[in-house]
């Protein structure tokens, strides 16, 4: 005798696929734009469906987060290197949340601790444990690189916000008789300018700092 299936099923969706159309939806028009029955007419279901998959618009909303967290793969270094594997992480959440600016705030305000989530910290806390962190201080590490990485993007991406370029350049008309120490700095980052980003410098002195913490837990 046939297993009866739900509806959702015979929609032959999966959550993946309810959380992917949601997030091109929220990419196309924003977390407004975002309901159970725009998303169900965005899949060609009624919104009932989408129940079998997530049940309620906060985990829906949750499952976004959760679907954007989990296009921040990075490689892990061939050396074994935890401080590689930190960047290598940090660049690939940072490209992630700038691939889909309209759901920045989502994860800003939402702390979606669903099960795929857990299961990436878990194996990003276990990686740290193995390199030598406790594993109270290798928790501060992940929560601290990700909002390290989350208040930088939110920065970048904020209205009226300028780059690291454009801000030396607002100082380029201070006076430098009343302001001589921020006269010679700003051109002197005007001559450092693409040696490194002030991404990577930010970065490069948390990495040092978890360090130390690891060494002294």
């Amino acid at each position: 005798m046939p297993t009866s299936r739900t509806r959702g099923q015979r929609a032959g969706l999966t959550r993946q696929d309810v959380l992917a159309a949601a997030l091109a939806l929220v990419d196309r028009e924003g977390l407004k734009a975002l309901s159970m029955r725009r998303l169900g007419a965005e899949l060609g279901v009624e919104a009932m469906t989408l129940y079998h998959h997530v049940s309620n618009k906060e985990a829906l909303l949750d499952g976004l987060v959760e679907q954007l967290l989990a296009e921040a793969v990075a490689p892990r270094s061939s050396s074994g290197s935890w401080q590689a594997d930190l960047r290598n992480y940090a660049h690939a959440l940072r490209e992630a949340l700038l691939a889909h600016p309209n759901a920045i705030p989502l994860v800003a305000s939402r702390p979606a601790v669903t099960s795929r989530n857990l299961e990436i910290m878990e194996r990003e806390l276990g990686a740290l444990h193995a390199a030598g962190f406790p594993l109270e201080v290798g928790l501060d590490v992940l929560f601290s690189l990700a909002g390290f990485v989350l208040g930088q993007v939110v920065t970048a991406t904020g209205p009226g916000q300028a780059d690291a370029a454009e801000q030396v350049r607002n100082l380029s008309d201070v006076d430098p008789a009343e302001f001589p120490l921020l006269t010679a700095a700003a051109a002197r980052a005007s001559d450092r300018a693409g040696a490194r980003s002030r991404f990577d410098f930010a970065l490069d002195a948390m990495i040092a700092g978890f360090e130390q913490a690891r060494v002294t837990g």
